[in-house]
């Protein structure tokens, strides 16, 4: 009995230790699945923010959400030409992996893909708890089979085809492709009113429901036809009077565009939705040569496998979890968001994935080394099929490996190598000096396109 006391406090003792080292090991809780918003710009150059440089702009409310998590300088789509870049952003895919390695049009004659069968991003969200809408273009597909809600969406408001012949009117070659989810609409207004207003009836529909949403708000502007409304180019034109005139169309429409990306920020802000939110804006390849697009420092624009056609401004904010005010010079591509969102939303890719999560670098300011070397040691693909006169149904290819990006300007021109650390501008061709360095680069592409093979880009009859 006299040693009573000391056995409980000893016990005590015992117990206080174990369950100070349980605690100090027990890993935080997990950060519940946040919203996510990817706000899709189509053809909007890398250098058209005034957060790239851009000086006769203003793109106050897109530079803001940037500067509220991270920024990326190096980021890539998977294709220059629209497409694509859709096919591999929603399937974490290559392209031609989801038969889609050109432009998909409503010309069949014209027509350079068809989106292959099997589950696409917004399959994966909602097998994760999410409610998934896509809001804007579409682009992936005519077919019944291939219509948004067939794909994963339960909600779509939006234009199922290319381009636009008309921003008012909406047509494309004389049909009329808007739809609320089966059903044709004929709603009034510029496109890029249209879609905002969309989105923010979406975002206010999910306001007090509990259940994570996926929004993917898929503008058209500022691809051509360059149709700003009439005061925002006597705006841009009383500013920059001296601005070319194709140019002035363009930064309105671009400067519109960010007008609108404000009222959607407002509304998830006043419904405290911007909390919990996870919001990544970019450009599905880089900017138009005839609009006068700015591509920053690189060579030519969309439509090409130089870096002005694939470089595209990206960034993305999650208040809370990503540190604001971050820049980054690691290399992604739009086929990487479909793991970064699959792992942020705890659900797991039952199909191939080619994207690599990019949560290493969102999350931290010290990435995990080995991961970061990962990305940083892939090789990078992009492809374009196309019809026209120049391509005559061939591709062009290019592959990024390191520092070292070897590339075919057209189908029938010989290939070129570039080393993008000492001369990112992509003027000295080193093919015939570094000609080790170019076959490397060639067997990596070539055994590219031998699995791209297995997939067929026809419409099946």
């Amino acid at each position: 009995m006299k040693y009573r006391p000391f056995s409980f406090l000893l016990t005590g003792l015992i117990l206080a230790v174990i369950s100070t080292l349980f605690l100090s090991h027990t890993p935080p809780l997990a950060a519940p699945q946040p919203n996510i918003v990817f706000i899709f710009a189509d053809d909007l150059g890398w250098g058209d923010l005034s957060s790239y440089r851009a000086t006769d702009l203003k793109t106050p409310h897109i530079d803001s959400l940037l500067r509220g998590g991270l920024r990326f300088t190096n980021f890539y789509a998977n294709s220059p030409v629209c497409s694509p870049s859709r096919a591999a952003l929603l399937s974490g895919r290559w392209p031609e992996a989801m038969g889609v390695p050109g432009v998909i049009r409503d010309d069949l004659a014209d027509s350079w893909g068809y989106l292959a069968p099997g589950l696409l991003l917004p399959n994966y969200l909602q097998k994760a708890g999410y409610h998934t809408a896509l809001v804007g273009k579409w682009h992936l597909g005519l077919e019944p089979e291939n219509a948004p809600n067939e794909r994963g969406f339960q909600e779509f408001y939006g234009f199922l085809g290319d381009m636009m012949d008309d921003y008012y009117t909406k047509r494309r070659n004389g049909h009329n492709f808007m739809r609320h989810n089966r059903q044709v609409i004929d709603p009034p207004g510029h496109a890029t009113d249209v879609f905002t207003d969309g989105a923010i009836r979406y975002v206010n529909s999910r306001k007090n429901n509990p259940k994570p949403f996926f929004l993917y708000l898929a503008y058209n502007a500022p691809h051509n036809p360059l149709q700003p409304p009439a005061d925002w180019i006597d705006r841009v034109k009383k500013r920059e009077p001296a601005i070319d005139p194709n140019r002035a169309k363009l930064v309105a429409l671009i400067e519109h565009l960010d007008a609108n990306i404000g009222r959607l920020l407002a509304t998830l802000k006043a419904n405290r939705q911007l909390e919990n939110t996870l919001i990544v804006f970019t450009s599905d390849n880089g900017g138009w040569g005839p609009a006068k697009a700015n591509n920053g420092p690189y060579r030519a624009f969309k439509g090409t496998m130089y870096e002005g056609g694939i470089r595209i401004p990206a960034g993305v904010v999650w208040p809370g979890h990503i540190q604001p005010g971050r820049v980054s010079d690691e290399r992604g591509q739009l086929s990487d968001w479909m793991p970064t969102f699959l792992e942020l939303a705890g659900q797991q890719a039952t199909t191939p994935v080619d994207g690599k999560s990019l949560v290493p670098v969102l999350l931290t300011n010290q990435p995990d080394a080995q991961k970061l070397e990962t990305l940083r040691q892939r090789p990078l693909f992009y492809i374009r099929r196309e019809g026209n006169d120049a391509f005559k149904g061939l591709t062009t290819q290019a592959v990024r490996l390191g520092d070292w990006k070897l590339l075919q300007p057209s189908p029938f021109s010989p290939f070129e190598l570039y080393n993008l650390k000492d001369d990112p501008k992509e003027t000295t061709d080193l093919a015939k000096q570094e000609k080790a360095k170019a076959n490397e680069l060639t067997r990596l592409l070539m055994n590219h396109i031998q699995l791209g093979g297995a997939v067929p880009w026809q419409k099946r009859k």
